[in-house]
């Protein structure tokens, strides 16, 4: 036999003894009783609360669909996956899935049919979720109006498209558990906790991920794959740190979209606008406890080496931004808070990544329209104004004045994120 075939005998026999280890690695919590998933009118009620807890239908509505009909697609840096019908429909949807299916894929990430489910599919943060709020889930979605409609097929390369490399994957990267409370924190940090980590799945947008899509885990941050946002560090006073931030705040920013230190634009904005506004004040105010308690990371101010050409970028820049800005963010930088936020002081201009100081002015953008904040100012797009090099110029004026010390923002980087990514 030869040696190539031997190796080639050898790697299957050692993928599938991984895939039998791997492949079983889930767990089973039964239902406390068929009452947890009856559709009583508090079931559905708290199940319709999670939903939104869960942001479930961000993913599992297309853009003028119908709700949790499924067809939202997913750009990944592995193809294209498109979000499934999770209506009670019999065929389509899940209306033949039992509870316990419905548990196996939030806890599990297994399907019905005895497939393993993509991890595009946030079943690394849902395993938290309690059996009690998967019942609850489950008796909601059994009530959301039945949508014939077929799932379409994921389109994924080659060798992502395949089961045996997704229990490879699960092997190395994700192992099953149900939120557990931590003895020395309140009860209110753990609820914060188990909204943040499980629930809400924060860190499937603020972590960072490795080649094979697996989040490197906490809450440091990281570029969003495909769709060009960074997802600013929880952790970091640098960046979206809440640690100096006081309560109020952070819950008006999750509710509203607006608070007197920060405005959400971006990925960021729906999630306030579907999600966090409809969170009650008790939930809302346990995630700021969580939040603040995370470790927080100093601020790091990096050496800026001046010269001819750094000073000639500068009053290029402070041009730009008096023809283009000063109207609304002031010669102060001080803006008028919350409808024209601050550039002084502001993290989301001198974060050590420019990507959304970017997108915001190529692109500008909205805060989400919320209960709080139903009229939102906008910030106007200016790509068709500015150029890469003018564009880099204003930004590392942005960056360098009213007391702002970050490092100066290339024209290369512009032109690499100036284009609108497709939905």
């Amino acid at each position: 036999m030869k040696k190539s075939a031997v190796i080639a005998i050898a790697i299957a026999a050692a993928a599938a003894a991984a895939v039998v280890i791997a492949w079983p690695r889930e767990q089973f919590v039964p239902a406390s009783s068929p009452q947890a998933w009856a559709a009583t009118p508090a079931n559905i009620a708290r199940g319709a609360y999670l939903a939104r807890a869960g942001d479930c239908m961000a993913c599992h509505t297309a853009r003028g669909g119908a709700e949790y009909a499924g067809g939202r697609a997913i750009e990944t840096p592995f193809g294209r996956m498109v979000a499934p019908n999770i209506t009670p429909d019999s065929e389509t949807g899940i209306g033949a899935w039992s509870a316990d299916d419905f548990w196996n894929a939030l806890h599990n990430g297994k399907s019905r049919d005895g497939r393993l489910l993509y991890p595009a599919f946030p079943y690394t943060n849902y395993t938290q979720v309690t059996r009690g709020d998967s019942d609850a889930l489950y008796a909601f979605m059994r009530t959301a109006p039945a949508q014939k409609r077929a799932s379409e097929a994921h389109q994924l390369r080659f060798p992502y498209n395949q089961q045996l490399a997704l229990a490879l994957w699960r092997l190395l990267y994700f192992k099953p558990a149900v939120f557990e409370p931590a003895p020395s924190r309140s009860a209110e940090w753990n609820r914060g906790a188990y909204l943040v980590e499980g629930l809400g799945h924060c860190a499937a947008c603020h972590s960072s991920r490795n080649t094979l899509g697996a989040p490197s885990g906490g809450l440091a941050g990281g570029l969003i794959p495909v769709i060009g946002w960074y997802a600013p560090s929880l952790t970091s006073d640098a960046e979206a740190g809440l640690g100096s931030w006081e309560a109020p705040h952070i819950v008006q920013l999750l509710r509203t979209g607006v608070s007197p230190r920060a405005t959400v634009v971006g990925p960021m904005a729906e999630v306030v606008q579907q999600s966090l506004q409809h969170l009650s004040e008790p939930d809302l105010g346990a995630m700021a406890v969580y939040l603040k308690s995370l470790p927080h990371a100093p601020v790091e101010k990096p050496e800026i080496v001046a010269g001819p050409q750094h000073e000639q970028r500068i009053a290029q820049g402070k041009r730009l931004y008096e023809t283009h800005c000063i109207d609304c963010h002031g010669g102060d930088g001080k803006g008028l808070p919350p409808h024209y936020p601050p550039l002084a002081g502001n993290r989301a201009v001198t974060m050590d990544s420019p990507v959304n100081a970017i997108r915001s002015v190529m692109n500008g953008g909205f805060a989400p329209g919320t209960a709080g904040n139903p009229r939102p100012y906008g910030m106007p797009p200016f790509s068709h104004v500015l150029n890469d090099m003018e564009a880099a110029a204003l930004l590392t004026y942005l960056r360098s004045s009213w007391g702002n010390r970050a490092a100066p923002v290339s024209s290369g980087a512009v032109n690499r994120y100036r284009a609108v990514p497709l939905d």
